[in-house]
């Protein structure tokens, strides 16, 4: 989509729709406001309201749209509003609209423009690739937003470009995950990342099978053997380590299908099991928005990928696999596999000496028990680290919440006849889980991120939001790596 940033006054503009988004119980502009009884608007957030100009005002139409309490004014208000006038635009059939503030935003003009950028292109994402027969109702799609401003020109220009390449990030990695798991198999995945390093400028390495036996990842092949599809390990890196410039490892889970391999899961926890890549999905995500914003910073993106699936020549409970750090895991249950891939991945991330490991993963099902679809659950060696990431989830809107990891969770994962236990029983299953993977980072600050919670949705609760993959994770990232590089 093309969003432009226009020097005026909204109002004054002719348009078929005209998008003014209002605090509560701010006064409307006179034009608009002689069309209304008191108690039709009162500006609450997200409160919806479209009147006709009637040659009051120069638009035909006018979405009033609610951004809430002036002094509670943020930038997750404002993806919201941006959403929501590009949806009133989309059911109207209409391919352009303006849009502008009524009032003063306590917010800086670059991050509000980003903001807006962020919420209109992702209110406009929809996956429809496999759907046949569609009409030319449903196949329309919104081309041009314009929005509408008196000041901060420059800064604003830069906000909307920084918005829309962050949201073209996120709709990479809402289309990886919706992806059938048939479909984007480990090789797939694979291609995937030659593909992004070509059109993004990265230096891409996909490892296949016969080089993850020379090599040692003695935990990818293992999740992987039970399937005819291959696993690979993929690294993708932006720019080059030197003095001064922080290197940064993002490092996802990249499970393409999860049956739950000889442990097999129910069937009603199954037919969401592509989305078991939403981690690695992230990770491409951000890796592209990282190229497109040319950050100065060295970025790896790491992603070991596989399928978790039962036959003859799968993985057993009981099994011990000798993981690439040499250290041996004991498999109590063949569902707690993604793990064991990271377990390679990690330790893989070490050989950069990075100043951060940041690890995104579908993990674990009692993290949607302690904390809904409403926040990703964080544990971190680097109470820093945490503070950063806690920071970028606030303002990117994808919230964070700290877990422990106690020696005593450490020691709940410690295995009688090898190094470690791929499982520490039902108490504090999560956090166990992130217990496990700290032992494959060394002394690098560390931050495990479990979105099991986060990553698919079957009915969004944002109006930018959609079914399916949610991209969640590279707005946090990307917020994340982009304070780092100021």
């Amino acid at each position: 989509m093309q969003i432009t940033l226009q020097p005026g006054e909204l109002l004054r503009e002719a348009t078929d729709l005209a998008v003014l988004i209002s605090f509560e119980d701010a006064p409307l502009p006179a034009g608009v406001a002689e069309l209304l009884e008191p108690a039709d608007f009162r500006g609450k957030s997200k409160q919806t309201l479209l009147v006709y100009g009637r040659d009051t005002v120069a638009p035909r139409r006018v979405l009033l749209v609610g951004l809430g309490k002036q002094e509670k004014a943020s930038a997750e208000g404002l993806r919201q509003a941006g959403a929501l006038a590009v949806q009133q635009a989309r059911s109207m059939q209409l391919r352009a609209f303006t849009l502008g503030l009524n009032g003063e935003l306590p917010l800086a003009p670059e991050l509000a423009a980003q903001a807006l950028a962020e919420g209109i292109e992702l209110g406009a994402y929809r996956y429809d690739r496999y759907r046949t027969g569609l009409s030319d109702e449903q196949r329309f799609t919104v081309e041009h937003a314009t929005i509408v401003a008196d000041s901060a020109e420059q800064p604003m220009r830069a906000g909307i470009a920084s918005g829309q390449a962050i949201a073209r990030g996120v709709m990479f990695a809402r289309d990886l995950v919706n992806a059938p798991g048939g479909v984007l198999t480990p090789a797939a995945f694979g291609d995937e990342a030659v593909s992004l390093g070509k059109r993004a400028g990265l230096n891409v390495v996909v490892l296949d099978k016969a080089q993850l036996n020379e090599q040692g990842f003695g935990g990818v092949l293992a999740v992987g053997q039970g399937s005819a599809n291959e696993p690979r390990f993929i690294v993708m890196e932006y720019g080059t380590a030197g003095a001064g410039t922080p290197t940064i490892c993002l490092v996802g889970k990249g499970l393409t299908f999860d049956s739950g391999g000889l442990s097999l899961k129910p069937a009603e926890f199954m037919s969401t099991m592509k989305s078991d890549m939403g981690g690695g999905a992230a990770v491409f995500g951000a890796m592209q928005a990282v190229a497109e914003l040319k950050l100065p910073l060295h970025v790896v993106g790491i992603v070991p990928a596989a399928e978790n699936m039962p036959s003859a020549t799968a993985f057993r409970p009981d099994d011990v696999i000798t993981s690439l750090s040499g250290k041996t895991i004991e498999v109590l249950n063949t569902d707690a596999e993604g793990r064991i891939i990271l377990a390679d991945g990690l330790f893989y991330a070490q050989r950069y000496k990075p100043d951060a490991i940041v690890e995104l993963s579908t993990l674990t099902g009692a993290i949607i028990i302690a904390l809904g679809s409403h926040a990703i659950g964080m544990m971190s060696t680097s109470q820093e680290l945490a503070d950063k990431i806690s920071h970028a989830g606030e303002a990117s809107g994808e919230r964070v919440w700290q877990l422990p990891l106690w020696d005593e969770y450490h020691e709940m994962i410690k295995s009688q006849i090898a190094d470690l236990k791929n499982i520490g029983g039902r108490a504090a299953g999560s956090i166990t889980a992130g217990a496990f993977l700290a032992n494959f980072v060394g002394d690098y600050p560390f931050v495990h991120l479990d979105i099991a919670g986060t990553a698919y949705a079957e009915k969004p609760a944002k109006p930018y939001g959609s079914p399916g993959g949610t991209g969640v994770g590279v707005r946090l990232i990307a917020e994340y790596l982009q304070t780092l590089a100021k």
